[in-house]
């Protein structure tokens, strides 16, 4: 069990993963309609966001960011393991991103999954006409994003968040 002063904790690294074989929990990622559903769900967010009575275009398109923000960062990054008897519980302690591509940084679809917020955070400042107070909440729920994303905190826990079983041994 971490202590409370243990900030940040790598996870232990995956062994032995064959580089052909194909982890179903992230293969579904790379597939063609996979980048396709980002955009549609961009447009259902602003659609359902932009018909809500009082809401402004500038509420809409900053909802839409937070929506997508959040919904990246639980989908990518806030659930571990894998639904899948698959390689021997190699992927257990690892999110949905550091599954992808058995690890890979620069792939082509971790670049559009880190590209496509940035788009969706310029539109929603562009159509907050550079509002200071919705350009900090945006900017802030794409930080947070783009963090995530980097390199340098692939397989690290920050606070024992996300900690697998086997990682407090």
């Amino acid at each position: 069990m971490p202590t409370m002063h243990t900030f940040v904790q790598r996870v232990a690294s995956v062994a032995n993963l064959n580089e052909y074989s194909v982890n179903p929990n992230s293969h579904w990622v790379n597939l063609k309609g996979s980048w396709t559903t980002h955009i549609v769900t961009i447009v259902v967010f602003r659609f359902l966001f932009g018909v809500i009575p009082w809401s402004t275009p500038e509420l809409s398109w900053t909802l839409t960011n937070l929506s997508y923000c959040l919904f990246q960062y639980i989908m990518f990054h806030g659930v571990i393991g894998t639904p899948f008897e698959v390689n021997q519980g190699a992927y257990d302690n690892l999110t949905l991103w550091e599954q992808m591509d058995n690890g890979e940084q620069y792939t082509p679809t971790k670049k559009f999954l880190t590209v496509f917020p940035i788009v969706v955070f310029l539109l929603s400042t562009h159509y907050s006409y550079y509002d200071v107070a919705t350009f900090i909440i945006n900017f802030t729920a794409i930080l947070i994003i783009l963090i995530a994303k980097l390199p340098a905190f692939h397989r690290v826990r920050f606070f024992g968040i996300n900690m697998g079983q086997n990682d407090y041994n």
